[in-house]
């Protein structure tokens, strides 16, 4: 039996996340037996670009290109990934968790009478069953979830298995199908997005500033190290309650969270609500000039020291080494 994935993109290119999830796909096919990996992709999109699904994994792509569907409505996606899951054959579908997937992820469970599980973590075990891991808590946790249904959908935690980048591309094969009306009900009159070089949930790499930057002013060298490091700026809380950044760079439990591979954060000092969103971080460096700052406990590397010396050094290490 196959393994369908879905594949988002934004502003012309499939997501890194959506990658991750063709990768833990083929990593699953290959310790059930083997099986196709085929991945679908809905509305305008290169299909030179969908072809890099094959170097993470996937041995064809299937491409509906359907002007209607790039928006990302919900009900179209549902209805148009059902459609392909039961003329490929497929019997499970991997995902990336995120807001567009979970909310497309749900629909399908109920139109294709499948298990769900989100924020998966690891390769089921099949030893006993069908018993999955997933990040439970905002990440304090894991569960290991039983699928007793003959289809499943699993939803990847993003950053939560590795990237493969070592297959050949795909050839992406054009799909039309018989969508209907009523799925296109929903109309998205706008969307607002926050602006930026990098955005914060689907950046690798995240720089944060809290109140030990003493001021608007010197956020200069938050994002001068953000740029080297090809990353996007992130703040606390009180940074941006008291208007020095803008709310949507609020990385916490009550803002934006994020699961980067690294997370730099500089002059904060880890309050839950703010560890509770970057927990998921891959790694996670502190620097701060508080050696009793509750941050350096999450931390895998910590530097005890002032920023506005820390800062400058690190950024001219990084440009020398690039």
């Amino acid at each position: 039996m196959s393994i369908l994935v879905y594949i988002e993109h934004a502003d012309g290119a499939v997501k890194k996340s959506s990658l991750e999830a063709v990768s833990y796909a083929k990593a699953l096919s290959d310790k059930l037996g083997g099986g196709d990996v085929i991945a679908v992709a809905l509305g305008a999109i290169a299909e030179g670009e969908l072809s890099k699904a094959g170097t993470a994994g996937a041995s064809k792509v299937l491409h509906v290109n359907d002007d209607k569907l790039t928006a990302g409505i919900i009900q179209a996606h549902a209805e148009a990934v059902a459609q392909v899951y039961t003329q490929v054959g497929a019997n499970t579908l991997v995902l990336a968790k995120s807001s567009l997937g979970d909310a497309v992820a749900a629909r399908l469970a109920v139109k294709l009478n499948a298990g769900l599980v989100s924020n998966v973590v690891d390769l089921p075990d099949t030893s006993s069953g069908y018993q999955v891991k997933r990040s439970i808590y905002t990440g304090k946790a894991f569960a290991e979830t039983t699928v007793s249904t003959d289809h499943k959908i699993l939803a990847v935690k993003k950053n939560a298995v590795d990237l493969k980048t070592d297959g050949a591309d795909a050839p992406v094969e054009a799909v039309n199908l018989s969508i209907s009306d009523a799925s296109f009900a929903t109309n998205i009159t706008s969307t607002d997005k926050a602006t930026g070089e990098i955005l914060l949930p689907e950046a690798d790499i995240v720089v944060s500033g809290g109140r030990g930057m003493k001021g608007p002013e010197n956020w200069g060298m938050i994002e001068g190290l953000a740029k080297e490091l090809g990353a996007a700026t992130g703040c606390s809380k009180p940074v941006s309650d008291i208007g020095w950044r803008p709310h949507h760079e609020h990385v916490g439990q009550t803002g934006v969270k994020v699961a980067p591979t690294l997370y730099v954060a500089v002059g904060i000092s880890g309050a839950i609500q703010h560890l509770a969103g970057v927990n998921s971080s891959k790694y996670i460096v502190v620097i701060n000039k508080d050696p009793e700052a509750p941050f350096f406990k999450a931390a895998d590397y910590g530097i005890v020291g002032d920023a506005f010396e820390v800062l400058p050094k690190l950024t001219e290490a990084i440009k020398a080494i690039k």
